[in-house]
């Protein structure tokens, strides 16, 4: 008796699994629709597969073509538009964030006659957050102290305007306009955000050559340039590359309203109660202020973000 209930256990075990097995199958093998999965990798027969992109046949930055005839090009955008199609965490969050801050970028940008794809700089510098670097660059810029300075930011230990997006887009607008001016190309400028002025200058002078995509850059500002357009590939045609993101997933722009401070505040979390927030979100719309209090002696005006 016990053997024949083990073999109908058997049986009806086999059975299921068989029937597990085939369903697997079918849904494996099941091709899924261009609006299903327009990413370039797959699921077939139980194996993922992932897939080498197509290159466009042409692209420009800022007006300049990037010379796709020239094999090495090629090769350092396809490397860039892998890496930044298949870490898919960090493009995704990039493309959220995007909705909420490109409409502060790009009028300044446009305002001052930068390019607009500059703003895929900022993706690139620190994905359109206030990073900071073990370099000590901080903000979406990522200025370090001497050149935040140089281009009129004020940095102390009580405000860093290296994290308030609008001055600090309009610093790095100046810095792209004096690199453009010295170097005649916006790729050249682009380049020389990374490495700074002087170092490109002396790359120069060493290689003869005039063109970004003709040196021999150091490894990071080698890729740096490629990383840019291939962030804008992306961003544009977000669908082709398997990004899909409806419009209630976006990050929607801060809604404020805006104050003027001329005086001390020796407490910001009183201070932000008495506007109707409180010290997390004040500092959240402001993060340029770095302590919990202000102390202004010299009485300048400061513009508060105050969450509506």
């Amino acid at each position: 008796m016990n053997r024949r209930v083990y073999i109908i256990a058997a049986l009806i075990g086999i059975c299921t699994s068989l029937l597990v097995v085939t369903l697997f199958s079918f849904v494996l093998k099941s091709k899924p629709t261009k609006q299903e999965n327009q990413a370039y990798f797959d699921v077939i027969n139980g194996r993922y597969r992932i897939y080498a992109l197509p290159l466009p046949d042409q692209l420009e930055f800022a007006g300049e073509m990037v010379p796709f005839d020239d094999t090495d090009a090629r090769e350092r955008f396809d490397r860039e538009l892998l890496v930044n199609v298949y870490w898919h965490s960090n493009t995704l969050l990039s493309i959220k964030r995007a909705y909420r801050w490109f409409p502060i970028i790009e009028p300044i940008l446009k305002a001052n006659e930068i390019p607009d794809d500059f703003k895929y700089l900022a993706v690139i510098e620190s994905g359109l957050t206030n990073a900071s670097s073990p370099a000590g660059a901080k903000g979406f810029w990522q200025f370090l102290e001497e050149t935040g300075t140089s281009y009129g930011l004020e940095i102390t230990d009580e405000v860093d305007e290296r994290y308030h997006v609008e001055k600090s887009t309009y610093a790095a607008c100046h810095f792209l306009k004096d690199a453009y001016d010295r170097h005649g190309s916006w790729a050249m400028a682009a380049a020389s955000y990374n490495m700074g002025m002087g170092g490109l200058q002396r790359q120069v002078t060493r290689q003869g050559e005039t063109a970004y995509w003709d040196l021999l850059l150091n490894e990071e500002t080698g890729r740096y340039v490629y990383r840019i357009l291939a962030m804008k590939e992306i961003f544009n045609h977000a669908d082709q590359y398997g990004f899909v993101i409806r419009p209630a997933e976006l990050y929607e722009p801060y809604r404020f309203q805006t104050i003027s401070v001329d005086s001390s505040i020796s407490d910001l979390a009183v201070f932000a109660k008495q506007q109707g927030t409180n010290y997390k979100m004040l500092k959240v719309y402001n993060p340029w202020l770095r302590e919990n209090f202000l102390r202004n002696k010299e009485r300048k005006k400061y513009e508060f973000k105050i969450p509506q």
